[in-house]
């Protein structure tokens, strides 16, 4: 049974990531100014589909269509801990570098269990006001993120209230030009209102209630060439679960923009306690492909 559960999920994702794809190159084709914003400035795909950094999402929106223009990024990303390991697949839609959609599946592989905890998150985004280099303010973006688990019956065993949640959040984000050593320097903060545990791996709420706290997200990277950023992120974790402290997760990475087509970012995470397990270090990749 639970196979076939999987196998549903699977297939759901993977018909609308399909469709989305080939609506959206065949929207792209007919682009006259396809791609027209500097190399690395809508980011990467994060580890829920938006664009933004690894863990954090960011103000930016992703590809490199700017006013009037469409596009499409494919994400692929992969975090390894001491005893858990995440896989995340997501494909969005971007227009006139203000519009965001996404859709992304997340896996989350807990030993002993024979199946991951599987995870859907639909998202979208608007750019309120500002730009990410050429306005004095920051560029500022308004996000939400739906997120629906599939193997609800392991989250409630846990203690979770909820097998889905929405996430709200504000994100800021701003490009500082020759800010250090003649370096540019992004910023970035963000603002979420969640209920979810474990970023909705573990479900939503705990204890029969699922209330919303605030929580804050931050990004730094300094660009030591026009391909190639070093950064660091800090994310803030709600902590409801009884049975298990829930730590903020930290992380460093270096992007290499390949190409205005390619992108490959790789860190080092370090996620704190998840499930009673302590001490949760190791490393994230993440490939992008950008149409």
């Amino acid at each position: 049974m639970a196979s076939k559960i999987y196998r549903k999920s699977n297939n759901l994702v993977y018909r609308l990531s399909h469709i989305l794809s080939a609506t959206l190159l065949l929207v792209s084709v007919g682009s006259s100014a396809q791609g027209s914003k500097l190399l690395g400035t809508g980011g990467t795909t994060s580890v829920e589909g938006a664009a933004g950094g690894g863990i954090v999402p960011w103000a930016t929106i992703g590809s490199y269509a700017s006013s009037g223009e469409w596009g499409v990024t494919l994400g692929h990303s992969r975090v390894g801990v001491d005893d858990f390991s995440l896989v995340s697949n997501a494909v969005g839609l971007h227009y006139d570098n203000r519009y965001e959609l996404s859709i992304g599946r997340q896996q989350f592989w807990v030993d002993p269990l024979a199946l991951p905890l599987d995870q859907q998150v639909f998202g979208a985004k608007v750019r309120l006001t500002g730009d990410l280099i050429y306005s004095a303010l920051p560029q500022l973006s308004l996000g939400v993120q739906y997120k629906h688990h599939q193997n609800g019956a392991v989250p409630l065993a846990l203690g979770a209230a909820q097998t889905s949640g929405t996430d709200w959040y504000l994100a800021a984000s701003k490009v500082y030009l020759d800010a250090i050593a003649g370096r540019n320097l992004l910023l970035n903060a963000t603002l979420r209102r969640t209920s979810a545990n474990q970023m909705g791996l573990l479900g939503f709420g705990a204890d029969g209630h699922n209330s919303a706290a605030w929580v804050g997200e931050f990004s730094a990277a300094v660009l030591l060439r026009h391909d190639l950023a070093i950064g660091v992120e800090f994310r803030q974790k709600p902590d409801q679960l009884a049975f298990a402290r829930e730590d903020h997760w930290r992380d460093m990475f270096a992007a290499w923009f390949v190409n205005r087509h390619a992108s490959i970012v790789a860190g080092y995470v370090d996620l704190g306690s998840i499930a009673g397990l302590k001490a949760q270090t190791g490393y994230y990749i993440a490939l992008q492909g950008a149409f």
